[in-house]
């Protein structure tokens, strides 16, 4: 029996990246795409990350507060 995909969404991180589950593609303005087919990852909310738009990790180091 095939797995289920998780139903899209995404999910704040406290103080940290949004994390984007369930088959939601990320593409460039053009149309190509910028992930496989990747079901999970984490995109930038700190500004900080050297792989925008996903998450290095950077908001734990930089004082990012979603306050």
């Amino acid at each position: 029996m095939a797995e289920q995909e998780a139903a899209p969404s995404i999910t704040i991180a406290p103080n940290g990246p949004y994390i984007v589950q369930g088959g939601v593609s990320v593409s460039r303005r053009g149309g190509e795409p910028l992930q496989g087919e990747e079901t999970r990852y984490a995109l930038c909310r700190c500004g900080g990350s050297e792989t925008k738009p996903f998450c290095d990790g950077t908001h734990a180091s930089n004082g990012f507060s979603d306050a």
